[in-house]
């Protein structure tokens, strides 16, 4: 499949109102749980996202565009989130989340990137070399690795509850994918 920037875009720009929809409203219970030791809760995540948006996808982005693959990334915190959640509920952080998102969304629309420019590229610190179009491509895939986490981490409070349901449920037996690492 070839990248389609608009396609990208139209993903990205969902995010926000798919969080909230999900989000927005439930009780604590669903919104602090998590799936266990180093796993994060809808809070932790909502946070995540936050701190991506202000330290990895457009600064990755502008970093490409400005230096190519002459000057690596700066390596990503992934406890960066426990700053931007400290303090704040999970409605202000969702509304932060749908802000810096359409700002975001908004100036990558306005560089107006070229097929030359989705192949340019960056390196990683971890990863090594990655195209433009693989970082933004990263940026939307990851948005629904987190949706899918959020889906899990709710359904895992009714694990006990289904009762023989659960062996129909693959959320119920997913591993758990929100540990740092």
């Amino acid at each position: 499949m070839e990248h389609n920037l608009d396609h990208t875009l139209a993903l990205l720009a969902r995010t926000p109102a798919a969080l909230d929809a999900l989000l927005r409203g439930l009780p604590e219970a669903f919104t602090h749980a998590n799936e266990g030791d180093n796993t994060w809760s809808a809070l932790d995540i909502v946070g995540h996202l936050i701190h991506c948006e202000k330290t990895d996808w457009l600064p990755r982005t502008k970093m490409i565009l400005a230096y190519g693959d002459s000057r690596p990334f700066e390596p990503f915190d992934r406890q960066g989130h426990v700053r931007e959640s400290k303090g704040k509920t999970l409605t202000a952080l969702l509304d932060e989340f749908a802000g810096l998102r359409s700002q975001n969304i908004e100036e990558l629309r306005a560089m107006h990137l070229t097929p030359s420019q989705l192949s340019l590229r960056g390196l990683h610190p971890a990863l090594g070399s990655v195209t433009l179009s693989q970082l933004l491509a990263t940026w939307a895939a990851h948005d629904a690795n987190h949706l899918h986490q959020l889906a899990r981490v709710i359904a895992l409070q009714y694990r006990d509850l289904v009762g023989p349901w659960s062996r129909f449920m693959g959320v119920m037996h997913c591993t758990a994918h929100s540990a740092p690492g």
